[in-house]
């Protein structure tokens, strides 16, 4: 009886929410059988909470409703008899600034797209108003293609020649007065870990006349606002290049006659680590001073 009740269980369908159980015989004893035991069931979710989406069952103190001007009322003029006349703004003045002002971004808008017509306030961050449109005038060109004078340039010890950055602008200043020229940024500061740099555009008489990115090495964090100033410099420098000032430097045969005649290049000794090198001055300048010595 025992083995032929263990035949049925084990032919018979199994549930797979029932746990298996083992089955055995003693033949000194009943048979004890063991009654599957239920898995247990998870435990349920707390409710989740729906949004009512039915219309006219949320708050009562929400509107929804756009704000409108119909239930406004009509002041007359008596009613402005004791304010001055200057602070009562008119719907026409309005209409006009707003007027101004859609012309005006429009026309700066295509500008910016190429067009030959720019605002009569362009905005050099972006503008290439009035360039190449005409040559400067005669006694413009003769001033900033003067020829450069010797004395007024120098050399570096590592062998670069210069012209200082002053000297640019007083060429400008004699060509187009002060207040004639300036120059607008046209990019964000660039603050890297060793150089400071900035694009510039040089503007002359109201119009865009060179683009030159400066740059300048620093050393130090405190040093970056004097970086930036000398990065403004450099871009100067640069941008005069396309008004023909001081082209000389630019011209190999021109430096290297220059260095022949004015300069000289000598030995020099570091006095703090004792090294020497090669350094180049100018045949009427003093010898080096510390911490070089000739």
């Amino acid at each position: 009886m025992a083995s032929k009740l263990l035949n049925r269980l084990a032919a018979g369908p199994r549930l797979s929410t029932f746990s298996a159980r083992s089955y055995s015989t003693t033949p000194s004893g009943p048979t004890r059988i063991y009654r599957p035991v239920a898995a247990r069931k998870a435990p349920l979710s707390p409710p989740t909470a729906r949004a009512s989406t039915t219309v006219g069952r949320g708050n009562p103190n929400i509107v929804n409703t756009l704000p409108t001007t119909a239930d406004e009322v009509d002041i007359p003029p008596e009613a402005y008899a004791g304010t001055p006349a200057e602070s009562v703004p008119s719907s026409s003045a309005i209409r006009q600034t707003s007027e101004g002002a859609a012309e005006f971004a429009g026309s700066s808008a295509t500008a910016v797209e190429g067009a030959p017509q720019d605002p009569s306030h362009p905005d050099w961050s972006r503008s290439y108003f009035g360039l190449s449109t005409q040559p400067f005038p005669k006694e413009v060109a003769e001033v900033l293609m003067t020829p450069l004078d010797a004395n007024d340039v120098e050399i570096k010890p590592d062998g670069l020649v210069y012209l200082p950055e002053i000297k640019y602008r007083r060429v400008l200043n004699r060509a187009f007065g002060p207040g004639g020229w300036g120059l607008a940024p046209r990019s964000e500061t660039n603050v890297g870990p060793k150089v400071v740099s900035r694009e510039y555009a040089l503007v002359c008489l109201g119009r865009l006349v060179a683009i030159a990115r400066g740059e300048q090495e620093y050393f130090d964090p405190n040093g970056i606002p004097t970086a930036t100033e000398a990065c403004k410099s450099n871009a100067l420098m640069r941008c005069c290049k396309d008004l023909g000032i001081a082209s000389e430097l630019w011209d190999p045969r021109f430096i290297r006659e220059f260095k022949a005649k004015y300069c000289v290049e000598v030995f020099a000794e570091d006095v703090r680590t004792k090294k020497k090198k090669k350094l180049w001055r100018r045949k009427d300048q003093p010898a080096f001073e510390y911490p070089y010595k000739e």
